[in-house]
């Protein structure tokens, strides 16, 4: 295994190297971390994606052949390769593919608790995993708890606490006007995922809004995209393929005139790895993103994980954390919306962000 070190400087963790110099003699020199990426390393990686695909699809046509089943459920590192995942459609004749939110490792612990609850005690099979909200939540005290024992009490932000439809329509407003929001609700979500709860959410019309989020937050590699959370019953309207991705786990072509209103999030391929937001799953998440398509007209927002080199945020204390640290314009902590006094003033008649504000003692 690889050797980790600490970085002096942050002491975040350093993983010592995954390979060995034999795979350097085949490739050519490895990438260093801030070295560019040049045309090179692109083309090494897309032979990887195409011969990954080559061998996926391969092995699951053979799995189709000897089984006949119509229906598919991946799990494993690989599963999370969205792209090919996307693609099983058309290479293969399954017809509906599910793969859960932590399809790596970490689900393992479903396999050992349902082997225990099934083969063990011999319970009927009747759960069905709708959504990935299984970590910890925080109750509006212990939000507040954490709003009055951090550096937010007296700095002068504006801190309303509203009530769910006005807080929805006030985050659709600075949505709209361009805000990047950190949005932090409800239970975590488990794997490598932000779903809605652990999101940092912006407006997927706008051209520049992948480099603004890269510049004054994430700090990630360009290639890397952001991706669309659309409201389940509009997806056909968006996507060439409308089956079901509650978890992320799939990417289909933008509708080539979508295409401008997803701009953000849509990948040069003209695909966008999106995420399908049903009404029953996440509920307030999806009366978000509906007012953002009532306000206009696209009802859906870019969605990128909570956090800024580290791992997704799960208390309130982590979220408000990293909205200090970083540029970004407000944060909607459960039920209290804060915002900094420069945020961009919306240009939407009728603003309503501190409606009904009122501070938070």
């Amino acid at each position: 295994g690889a050797e980790m070190s600490w970085r002096e400087a942050d002491r975040t963790p350093v993983l010592g190297r995954l390979f060995s110099k034999h795979l350097e003699e085949l490739l050519g020199p490895a990438r260093p971390a801030e070295a560019p990426v040049e045309q090179r390393h692109m083309d090494m990686a897309a032979s990887l994606q195409a011969r990954l695909e080559e061998v996926l699809f391969h092995n699951l046509n053979l799995l189709h052949k000897r089984t006949g089943q119509k229906n598919l459920c991946l799990a494993g590192g690989v599963a999370f390769n969205s792209l090919a995942n996307g693609k099983i459609f058309d290479q293969t004749p399954f017809e509906r593919v599910f793969v859960q939110p932590a399809a790596g490792d970490a689900g393992l612990a479903i396999g050992a608790a349902c082997y225990v609850y099934h083969q063990v005690l011999g319970r009927p099979r009747n759960f069905v995993m709708k959504h990935s909200y299984w970590g910890p939540g925080y109750t509006t005290g212990e939000i507040r708890s954490a709003i009055e024992s951090s550096e937010l009490a007296g700095s002068g932000l504006e801190i309303s606490e509203l009530p769910e439809d006005e807080l929805v329509r006030a985050t659709a407003e600075r949505l709209a006007a361009g805000d990047i929001l950190g949005w932090f609700q409800g239970r975590a979500e488990w794997g490598p995922r932000a779903l809605g709860n652990r999101s940092i959410l912006a407006d997927p019309r706008s051209p520049d809004m992948k480099e603004t989020l890269n510049a004054r937050i994430k700090h990630r590699e360009m290639f890397r995209p952001f991706a669309p959370s659309i409201l389940a019953e509009h997806a056909a309207e968006y996507f060439e393929r409308s089956d079901p991705s509650p978890f992320m786990q799939f990417c289909y072509s933008v509708r080539p005139e979508k295409r401008d209103a997803l701009v953000a999030p849509t990948h040069v391929d003209g695909t966008g790895r999106l995420q399908t937001v049903e009404r029953e799953a996440n509920p307030r998440f999806w009366k978000l993103i509906r007012e953002f398509g009532n306000l206009t007209g696209v009802p859906a927002v870019v969605n990128t994980s909570f956090n800024d080199n580290e791992p997704i945020v799960l208390r309130p204390e982590e979220a408000i954390n990293c909205f200090l640290r970083t540029r970004m314009d407000t944060l909607v902590l459960g039920d209290f919306l804060i915002r900094r006094p420069a945020a961009r003033e919306t240009v939407l008649a009728g603003s309503g962000s501190a409606r009904g504000s009122s501070r938070a003692r």
